[in-house]
């Protein structure tokens, strides 16, 4: 929330990487340069900017660019001061992102990220939300596919019961009906080293096992939590269910969305996703051939004989899926809330790209641009998630711009 006049709108940080190229496009293509929105690009190589500009078209050959590393801090800092806000796609994280943090919160300038990288979140909220609230900063982490259209799905799903039944769903589940996408090295990146800082860390590993790590330290619950763990069968939707990979950070950050709105959700409220599988046989023995999946890569990743090895068998930073790739993916959630007396209701949330990169490079964008032009200052400093901070003008710009699709299909 910078205060002094300011050059631009918005900076994209990491601009040649895999996701800021679709991003930059995606805002060459929306918004032009120079107009309604003001912005530049930034980067640590002058001359890879130069060439990542010249693919976007004649129109943006007025397009800024600013030089600044990411372990730069006094770069940094000058690159700060002349936005309002900072989008960054520099990762993982945890190895490269604090130094950035730390300049936006010096200058009192917006952030947002598409980190889905709860220890990082929690560092940073612990070390820097104090300071974020003085200088007027506001945070938001997890702007891509996590978490917003889980934040995001249960901020609608609560919207709707409320005026539906006059309270809000005290239990909510997110089911993954279909998904289609790649996933890139950068991804794979930041989970590997998730596995190798939790083999390290018996208290991350513990931290990393409490639904409430990154939500202030007296927001907790009575109520244990559901984590699925293992293959189960669902009720609800008669199908089986495999954990989903992104759940370990999706639901701290819809915890977080309860408890910076004041525990709207209620103070004993219930969160969980996971992915379906299918009916019958197949859809049991998919499910449990996820969860050996799942377990065979965190356990390689987390110890150095084997790291190295799935290392070398997935994509590397800077990969992921191509264009064509990424028009042909999409994402359909369900989500089912009950409320305290048993109401229940049933909503959908849809993707029109894959999941990672061509959805998330647009709700990134969208998130940057509502920061900058719809967020008043009335919203103070400090460390706040997609659905607690932008709200409904965040899911206007989804539904009109971003190819996102939010709909109540069953109340009961």
């Amino acid at each position: 929330m910078t205060t002094t006049q300011t050059n631009y709108d918005l900076i994209v940080f990491g601009a040649t990487s895999f996701v800021g190229q679709i991003l930059t496009s995606y805002l060459a293509k929306n918004y032009g340069v120079g107009g309604d929105v003001k912005w530049a690009i930034a980067g640590r190589s002058e001359s890879k900017l130069n060439d990542l500009k010249s693919t976007l078209g004649t129109e943006s050959a007025d397009l800024p660019v600013l030089i600044a590393d990411a372990s730069d801090e006094t770069a940094l800092v000058a690159m700060c001061e002349q936005t309002k806000v900072v989008i960054s796609t520099v990762g993982p994280y945890a190895l490269y992102g604090e130094p950035l943090i730390k300049a936006c919160v010096a200058t009192g300038t917006d952030y947002c990220d598409l980190t889905g990288e709860v220890q990082w979140i929690s560092r940073m909220v612990k070390r820097y939300e104090d300071q974020a609230k003085q200088s007027g900063a506001r945070i938001v982490h997890c702007c891509g596919f996590d978490s917003i259209p889980s934040d995001m799905g249960v901020w609608f799903l609560q919207q709707e019961a409320e005026k539906a039944f006059g309270q809000p769903c005290q239990d909510v589940r997110m089911r993954v009906k279909a998904a289609k996408g790649g996933m890139s090295g950068g991804t794979v990146a930041s989970m590997i080293n998730i596995a190798k800082e939790a083999g390290a860390d018996p208290q991350l590993r513990k931290e990393l096992a409490n639904p409430f790590s990154i939500c202030p330290p007296e927001h907790r619950s009575n109520v244990r939590q559901p984590s699925l763990k293992s293959a189960e069968f669902d009720k609800d939707f008669g199908v089986w269910l495999a954990p989903f990979v992104m759940g370990a950070i999706n639901t701290r950050v819809v915890h977080r969305s309860n408890a910076m709105q004041g525990a709207r959700y209620g103070k004993e409220f219930t969160y969980d996703e996971a992915m379906m599988t299918g009916k019958g046989t197949k859809g049991r023995l998919t499910a449990y051939g996820i969860v050996a999946a799942l377990g065979t890569f965190f356990t390689a990743s987390a110890i150095k004989p084997t790291r190295w090895v799935v290392e070398k068998l997935v994509p590397q930073p800077g990969e992921g899926p191509t264009p064509e790739a990424q028009e042909a993916g999409f994402y359909d959630l369900r989500f089912i809330g009950r409320t305290q007396d048993g109401k229940t209701m049933i909503t959908k949330v849809t993707g029109d790209r894959d999941p990672g990169y061509g959805s998330t490079a647009k709700m990134l964008g969208e998130a940057g641009v509502c920061l900058a032009q719809d967020i008043k200052d009335d919203l103070p400093g400090g460390f706040w998630t997609p659905s607690s901070a932008m709200n409904g003008n965040l899911h206007e710009r989804l539904t009109s711009k971003a190819g996102l699709t939010f709909e109540v299909l069953e109340t009961r």
